[in-house]
């Protein structure tokens, strides 16, 4: 690699090996499975497009390092400046040309830029809820297309808190985030963890926490937006099999959407904004 300058006081990493060490942190990015191992325990997340970028570092997220093909430096040029990229070598700026972007990361970047993001981190559930009055529980969503999901409706629809259970995918792997808009950095969100024994953490700051689910007792999601309330958790299950047992049963009311045409279910994404939105 060499060294070139651009709008000092923001020096550039020229990037010519797809397999330099200094850019590991983006390789790969198509192996789930790798990322999920990699990311939580090095401290660390990829944030992919211009707006993610700006949403995080608006979030007060620090970026490790960036990386870029030439022409999306001018766009870039007061984020890098805003964060300091560059100065005493502690935030590089690498950039390549599309060819080595696509054999480094396994995808063609057409999105703007990367940046690799410290994690921030996480609070106690009991803190993040503290003054919310409308929680989302995601229960082992392994989708991360629907993790997206699920937090940009939170986001739109008014719910002040997304807590995920140890199973659920991590709302910080580049998809989620990207689906999301980067609304994974406004609406704050932790894991909780025991699960399903957390609920109790909920139910003792004075909230009614609600499962989503298909059973023979519960209630129409009607029925619970015209009396909502004051303080209501939502716990929304996994795709396919739904909620597990425990989650049900330690659950303050089981809530069913109501539905025509013969279906009897949502994709959680879908069901979490239907009840987002009814209880808004």
């Amino acid at each position: 690699m060499r060294r070139s300058g651009y709008r000092d006081p923001v020096p550039l990493v020229t990037l010519t090996d797809p397999d330099d060490p200094a850019v590991a942190d983006y390789t790969r990015l198509t192996d789930v499975a790798l990322r999920s191992r990699h990311e939580p325990s090095k401290g660390l997340y990829i944030a992919e497009s211009s707006t993610v970028i700006r949403r995080a570092v608006a979030a007060g997220h620090r970026p490790r390092s960036f990386l870029m093909a030439p022409r999306w430096l001018e766009s870039m040029a007061d984020v890098l400046l805003e964060v300091g990229a560059g100065e005493h070598g502690d935030v590089p700026v690498y950039v390549a040309d599309e060819e080595v972007l696509e054999r480094l990361t396994g995808f063609h970047l057409h999105r703007g830029a990367l940046a690799a993001m410290h994690r921030p981190p996480l609070a106690p559930v009991a803190d993040l809820v503290a003054g919310a009055r409308r929680v989302a529980i995601l229960e082992d969503v392994v989708d991360h297309t629907n993790v997206g999901a699920a937090f940009r409706s939170a986001a739109a629809l008014g719910v002040d808190a997304v807590l995920v259970t140890p199973r659920c995918a991590d709302p910080l792997y580049r998809r989620s985030v990207r689906v999301s808009m980067g609304t994974v950095f406004q609406v704050p969100w932790t894991r909780i963890d025991p699960w399903p024994g957390g609920v109790e953490t909920l139910r003792d700051a004075g909230f009614t926490v609600a499962a989503l689910a298909l059973a023979d007792h519960a209630v129409t999601l009607d029925d619970v937006a015209a009396d909502p309330p004051e303080r209501l958790a939502w716990v929304l299950g996994t795709e396919g099999d739904g909620l597990t047992r425990g989650a049900v049963e330690a659950a303050d009311l089981v809530v069913r959407i109501p539905m025509a045409g013969g279906v009897d279910s949502l994709n959680v994404a879908a069901a979490a904004a239907v009840a987002f939105w009814a209880t808004r």
